[in-house]
């Protein structure tokens, strides 16, 4: 499954650049992980990177878009 960020972010900017999909922006107000792009850093890292650096503990898996480690590797870049 892919990530997101709760409403806790702090907008830090940390999490963007570790993010090896770029799935990481500024919305609107905070960050925001891009679905689509998302691969939980499967097929890069052992734990995802922005979950790792958070000072706030605000990247959590995202219930609504929940996918096999197959289907992650399938969005690599």
């Amino acid at each position: 499954m892919s990530l997101l960020i709760t409403d806790e972010c702090i907008n830090c900017d940390v999490c963007e650049p570790e993010c090896p999909n770029e799935a990481i922006y500024m919305g609107g107000e905070i960050y925001e992980i891009d679905a689509d792009k998302c691969t939980e850093c499967v097929g890069h890292f052992d734990e995802p990177q922005c979950a790792e650096v958070c000072p706030v503990d605000c990247c959590l898996p995202d219930l609504d878009n929940v996918e096999t480690k197959e289907e992650l590797l399938a969005k690599l870049k």
